[in-house]
């Protein structure tokens, strides 16, 4: 083999190898990067229900109105009651509103909780903001511990131009509690605590 063609060869393996690493890199990016990308693609476009997050409330408030819905689940692994205070509200688009959600730990050992949540119709999260609420963070509830959660929402004023929401009246805010996989080592300080139980 001549010398020129085993260059060309040495040229060859090493591009090779560098496609084969670049593409091995790009593989574990897309691994690592990936639950954080889908949930900003969430939260931009409302996704599945997503729902949105806001400092204030627009001011604006339009005549339309909608009633809101509120459910709560807990998954089996997690000792508490957790119920809505309210089971709905209506308001109107671009008002602010806050309802609460009440959690007791039914146990007898502290336990740290983290909710999920969603609203439905799904294409309804893209409107629906939050400016206050308890599923911003963990939630650590002592043995016997209740605590009032709040949320502070609105429905944005946009919503009134969707075109495809012109069907929408009720929206469902629906929130999982689960156990979370760190326990935490301090008290809930999000909303009212009541350590007396009830």
């Amino acid at each position: 083999m001549s010398k020129s063609a085993a260059n060309d060869l040495a040229k060859a393996k090493r591009r090779t190898v560098m496609s084969v690493l670049m593409l091995l890199t790009g593989m574990t990016l897309l691994v690592v990067y990936a639950v954080p990308l889908y949930e900003l693609f969430c939260r931009v476009t409302g996704y599945g229900g997503t729902t949105q997050q806001a400092d204030a409330a627009p001011g604006a408030v339009g005549k339309r109105s909608f009633i809101i819905r509120f459910d709560a689940e807990i998954n089996p692994q997690l000792p508490w009651a957790f119920n809505p205070v309210q089971r709905q509200v209506t308001v109107r688009a671009g008002e602010r509103k806050l309802i609460f959600y009440v959690a007791k730990n039914t146990s007898d050992e502290a336990i740290t909780g983290t909710a999920t949540f969603n609203v439905t119709p799904a294409k309804a999260g893209r409107y629906f903001t939050k400016i206050q609420c308890f599923c911003f963070s963990k939630q650590l509830l002592n043995p016997g511990q209740r605590v009032d959660m709040p949320v502070s929402f609105f429905v944005d004023p946009a919503i009134l131009k969707a075109k495809n929401l012109r069907d929408v009246s009720v929206i469902t805010l629906s929130y999982t509690f689960f156990r979370a996989r760190k326990q935490a080592t301090r008290p809930a300080t999000r909303g009212k605590a009541n350590n007396k139980g009830g």
